[in-house]
């Protein structure tokens, strides 16, 4: 019964994405690409002071993007530090320099990583002020990035790649805010909270006193899902019963994560002017997206042990109103999106399981990835792919009528191994500086051992990988942590960042060579295989003997 449930779940999400994916990608292309704006948007280029038909060199773009997120950056630390003094701070004292910093950085790189409890940490103002606008700006800005990388293969000679403010505009207002307003009214329909009633006293049934905190949760549920983000209005995030109320609700969350990631690879495809190249990434997104939920199922469903064959599979930790599918579904797609939200807790699933969702984030969250992040991801991994395959058949590499020479694969080279350096340089100087050792072992880790070793790692993972997911059995609120992650994220977003839109100015300078009987196709199975193997090896070899020291170690014994 449990597979037939995974089944129906996995075949009713892919029936919705199978409806949206076409529809919903041509007007993602339509957004990027036509020369009229909206009203609005002129007043927002005025204020700007931005020619929205100019287009930009890759550096101008790459200048924008960092602007504006230092910008975002430095805000939403004020607003923490000075959150005593702002109105609806609901009595709650300014927020800690070292958690400013990291919660400024979490959610300004897409990453909404909390350190803390987010209902007896910050108010209203700061909440909706701060984390909820950077949780729309910050997927603008990696849907803008990818879109870059897009006319980089598109245009022809220029050495342009568009114009970031124009980019970041449109994404916001024409795609994440009607979307958000449309799932906020879904969720609040299915029982999410939204109001400011701030903190409610009531007798509990055994006689007891207990404040029960209210709050906008709807508005930012529907945009920390749908833009990829993840941070969560309270501590339990969507294991909460006021931010995912029922199983349905529970669906509806995670198509709500799905929806742009899974439809990007169509805007890809209109956008390059070549529908059969988006479907072949959108096949290798699917194939590792599968794969996935069905090892995590598995591995829950068997559950070893005593309590976890009586339950049915390993249910510690789980939703009783998900069950064992919902919660693997809902970790699956928030550990391969970047959302790290999540509806039960990750530190409770077996140890082999516990590692799936942690592969998911090394894979560089590419199945579908995060919001634009994730199309962009895979860009630079076909690019890879289609240099292996030059170099086997002894050819130059061409991607999309583009010849990837030293300049590109250097590139793409570098940003695969951001990431990996900062996971594994994080988690070795957790444990190799004394003075760090001593605190992440007494403080930041309640279970000591393998298992500890797992959380750290899972930590700079899902902080380098810009997920914010957390095996939550770990204290993050420390100086050591609180500034080693918001580094880590600041980082694992914007060197990527700084790569791809060097890649695509790269590109975009180039003029497109004919197909020859030489050209490797890539729109067809033979790539595709060749494209997952690509993701897997890479991963496998560069994460395999750091792995073997923490969750096999546990779950192999």
């Amino acid at each position: 019964m449990g597979w037939v449930g995974a089944v129906l779940a996995l075949g009713t999400v892919a029936l919705v994405l199978a409806v949206v994916h076409r529809s919903f990608g041509d007007y993602m292309a339509t957004v990027y690409t036509t020369p009229r704006d909206w009203r609005v948007e002129r007043g927002l280029y005025r204020l700007l002071g931005v020619d929205p038909r100019s287009g930009q060199t890759w550096q101008a773009y790459a200048r924008g993007v960092l602007t504006f997120s230092l910008v975002g950056l430095l805000l939403v630390y004020a607003l923490q530090r000075t959150q005593q003094w702002l109105p609806y701070s609901l009595g709650l004292p300014a927020v800690a320099p070292d958690l400013s910093f990291n919660t400024a950085a979490s959610f300004v790189g897409n990453t909404n990583w909390q350190s803390y409890s987010p209902e007896q940490t910050v108010g209203y103002t700061v909440q909706l002020a701060g984390l909820a606008v950077q949780n729309f700006v910050s997927a603008a800005v990696g849907m803008a990035v990818a879109v870059a990388l897009v006319r980089g293969f598109a245009h022809r000679r220029t050495g342009t790649i568009g114009n970031f403010w124009v980019d970041l505009v449109r994404g916001s207002l024409r795609i994440l805010l009607p979307l958000s307003v449309v799932g906020a009214v879904v969720l609040m329909i299915g029982g999410v909270v939204q109001n400011f009633d701030g903190f409610t006293d009531v007798t509990t049934v055994a006689g007891g006193a207990q404040s029960i905190p209210g709050g906008p949760v709807a508005s930012q549920e529907a945009i920390k899902l749908l833009g990829t983000n993840g941070g969560g209005f309270f501590n339990a995030n969507s294991a909460h019963p006021f931010e995912n109320p029922t199983a349905w609700t529970n669906v509806v969350e995670v198509l709500l994560m799905l929806a742009v990631p899974f439809s990007l690879p169509r805007t890809f495809g209109r956008m390059v002017g070549d529908l059969r190249q988006g479907y072949a990434i959108l096949a290798a997104v699917g194939v590792i997206f599968v794969a996935s939920f069905a090892a995590l199922t598995a591995l829950e469903s068997a559950g070893s042990g005593t309590a976890p064959q009586l339950a049915g599979g390993a249910m510690e930790g789980k939703e009783a109103r998900f069950g064992i599918v919902g919660t693997t579904l809902f970790a699956t797609t928030s550990t391969t999106t970047s959302t790290g939200a999540v509806n039960a807790m990750h530190d409770s699933f077996t140890a082999l399981g516990g590692m799936i969702p942690m592969l998911n984030m090394m894979l560089g969250e590419v199945a579908p990835g995060g919001v634009g992040s994730g199309l962009y991801g895979m860009l630079v991994l076909a690019v890879i792919a289609v240099f292996v395959a030059g170099l086997l058949v002894g050819r130059t590499p061409e991607y999309l009528g583009k010849k990837i020479g030293p300049r590109e694969i250097k590139l793409a080279s570098l940003y695969i191994l951001v990431t990996p350096t900062l996971v594994l340089a994080g988690t070795a100087l957790s444990f190799a500086i004394p003075a760090v050792r001593e605190s992440v072992v007494s403080t930041t880790i309640w279970n000591p051992g393998v298992h500890g070793m797992s959380e750290v790692l899972y930590a700079f993972t899902s902080a380098a990988s810009n997920n914010g997911s957390a095996f939550a059995g770990i204290t993050a609120n420390t100086p050591w942590m609180n500034t080693a992650l918001g580094v880590a994220i600041l980082l694992g977003r914007f060197v990527p960042i700084v790569l791809v839109l060097a890649l695509a100015g790269s590109l975009a300078r180039q003029d497109k060579v004919p197909a020859t009987a030489g050209t490797l196709p890539t729109h067809r199975p033979q790539f595709v295989g060749l494209l997952v193997g690509v993701v897997v090896i890479l991963t496998a070899l560069t994460y395999f003997p750091v792995l073997a020291l923490g969750p096999l170690a546990e779950g192999l014994v």
